[in-house]
């Protein structure tokens, strides 16, 4: 943990504006690779990495619409609660390293920024994408160490149109598990977000 942030900083986000000026520039830089099917050239013994189209969008396309709530579906606290239950019985991740924290926090997308949670995510943005991930899909934050982030999800988008503007939300996240490590293609990380209850992300 580091300083906290003040979450004036997280107001200050304009996330729609934040996200499209970033996307053009991740576009322009990624456009190559993706307009080239050439395989990246790789040790001997490496397979060679599948061709990434990256997102169909040539513009910011805009947030991925809110999801419904419905009365069968679970809260955000029984999803969460199920996220954590899956952790602990798993022993995934070094969870039992981990501490219980009780933040002052009105909301549960705050709780990193006032601890200061020290990640190389840029802290401000995540946090901003974590406010609206928790008003459209009702998404807490479950667990945070060392560089890792786990987020459960009570009310995943199911059509593929929101699964692609979401998967460009978690792209511009920055997370380098989704950017770099592997290197999933998009279409592909995409169709795995369809009813996905939980979303995990790390930056080195």
């Amino acid at each position: 943990m580091g300083s906290p942030l003040s979450l004036d900083r997280v107001d200050a986000v304009r996330l729609e504006e934040v996200l499209a000026t970033d996307f053009a520039e991740y576009r322009r830089r990624r456009l190559p690779f993706w307009t080239d099917p050439t395989p990246a050239p790789v040790p001997e013994e490496i397979e060679p990495w599948p061709h990434d189209p990256g997102p169909p969008f040539e513009q910011w396309p805009g947030l991925a619409p809110e999801m419904p709530r419905t009365s069968d579906g679970p809260t955000p606290q029984e999803a969460a609660s199920s996220l954590l239950a899956g952790l602990i019985e798993t022993g995934r991740f070094g969870l039992d390293e981990c501490r219980l924290v009780l933040v002052p926090a009105h909301r549960g997308s705050d709780a990193l920024a006032l601890i200061g949670w020290s990640a190389e995510a840029p802290l401000s943005l995540l946090c901003a994408l974590l406010r609206s991930w928790e008003d459209r899909f009702g998404a807490q934050v479950v667990a945070a160490f060392g560089s890792e982030l786990h987020v459960s999800v009570a009310r995943p988008p199911v059509g593929a149109e929101s699964v692609n503007l979401l998967a460009l939300e978690h792209v511009l996240s920055t997370a380098d598990n989704i950017v770099d490590d592997p290197p999933m293609p998009f279409p592909e990380y995409a169709r795995d977000l369809v009813g996905r209850t939980s979303w995990s992300f790390w930056w080195d």
